[in-house]
C-alpha cells in the first residue's frame, strides 16, 4: 500500500521524468555545442569521452548528476515518508491500526530506499539506451586512455551505480530521521539536502586534513576507481563503510524517536 501510494504521487512521476529526460538534454547539448573532445583541452574527463559510445555516455550521465541531482530524489523519498502523513493529519489515524510503530516505519523506509534505488538505476539505463542509439556501442572509453569491452563496461557501470546508491544512504538517513522529528516535509527534505551541501563544503576545506576522511562527501567520487583498467576496491570500501555507519546511526535515531513520539498530527 505504501509503494502504491508513493508511485501515484505526482512528485514521484516528476522526479523520474526529470531523470529520464536528462540524457536526452545532454545529447541535445552535445549536438548543439559539438563533441566535447573538440575543445582542444589537454585534460581529459568523463565528459570528453561521453560521445564515444553508449556506456561512456551512461557513465557521463552519472558523473554530472551524482554530486547533487541524485541527492534530491533520495532526500525527497526518505524525507517525505512520515512528515507528509503528519502534515496531512493522517498519521494518528494510521497509528490507530493494530500495527506496531516499528513495522510501519520499516515499511516506509523500505519503500523509500527502493524508490531511491530505482531513481539511481533509471538514469544510467536511459543514458545507456539513448547513448547507444546516438553514439553506437563501442565499450567503455576511459579518460586515462584505453577502453573496456562491452561486458566489462556493464559490470563496471553496475558497480558505479551501486556505490553511488550506498554513498547516498547518509542523505537518506538524514532525511528519514528529520521526517520523524518534524511535521513539515519540506523541512525534512531541505534539511537533508542542506546538510549534504555543508558536508561537501567542509570536504573542500583542506585545512581539516585527515579529518575529512570521516566525511561521507570525501568519498562520494571514490567510484572513479571502478573505471580504471584495473579495478580498485580500497577507496570504495572505506567510503561505503563511512556511509553505512552514518546511515545505521541515523536510522536507529529515527526508530528510537518515532517509537516514543507523542503523535498529535
Amino acid at each position: 500500500m505504501e509503494a502504491v501510494r508513493q508511485l501515484r504521487r505526482r512528485r514521484t512521476l516528476v522526479i523520474y521524468g526529470i531523470l529520464a529526460a536528462l540524457p536526452f538534454i545532454l545529447i541535445a547539448a552535445f549536438a548543439i555545442g559539438g563533441d566535447p573532445d573538440e575543445r582542444g583541452s589537454s585534460r581529459v574527463s568523463l565528459i570528453d569521452t561521453a560521445t564515444a559510445s553508449g556506456p561512456s555516455f551512461a557513465l557521463a550521465c552519472v558523473f554530472v548528476s551524482a554530486g547533487f541531482l541524485l541527492v534530491v530524489p533520495v532526500a525527497l523519498f526518505a524525507g517525505d515518508t512520515v512528515a507528509s502523513e503528519a502534515s496531512w493529519s493522517s498519521l494518528r489515524y494510521l497509528l490507530a491500526s493494530p500495527v506496531p510503530r516499528s513495522r510501519l516505519l520499516f515499511s516506509k523506509l523500505l519503500v523509500a530506499l527502493v524508490f531511491s534505488a530505482a531513481a539511481m538505476v533509471l538514469l544510467p539505463v536511459v543514458g545507456l539506451v539513448a547513448g547507444t542509439v546516438a553514439y553506437g556501442w563501442d565499450g567503455l572509453h576511459l579518460p586515462t586512455g584505453g577502453s573496456l569491452d562491452g561486458g566489462t563496461a556493464l559490470t563496471r557501470l553496475a558497480i558505479v551505480v551501486a556505490y553511488v546508491f550506498v554513498s547516498q544512504l547518509v542523505t537518506a538517513g538524514l532525511a528519514f530521521w528529520l521526517s520523524t522529528v518534524t511535521d513539515a516535509p519540506l523541512g525534512a527534505v531541505g534539511g537533508a539536502v542542506g546538510l549534504t551541501i555543508v558536508g561537501n563544503v567542509l570536504d573542500a576545506v583542506t585545512a581539516l586534513g585527515d579529518w575529512r576522511q570521516f566525511l561521507p562527501a570525501h568519498w562520494q567520487f571514490a567510484w572513479a576507481d571502478a573505471i580504471q583498467p584495473q579495478l580498485e576496491w580500497g577507496a570504495m570500501a572505506r567510503g561505503a563503510a563511512v556511509s553505512v555507519t552514518y546511515a545505521v546511526v541515523l536510522f536507529a535515531l529515527a526508530f528510537r524517536h518515532f517509537r516514543t513520539k507523542d503523535v498529535v498530527s
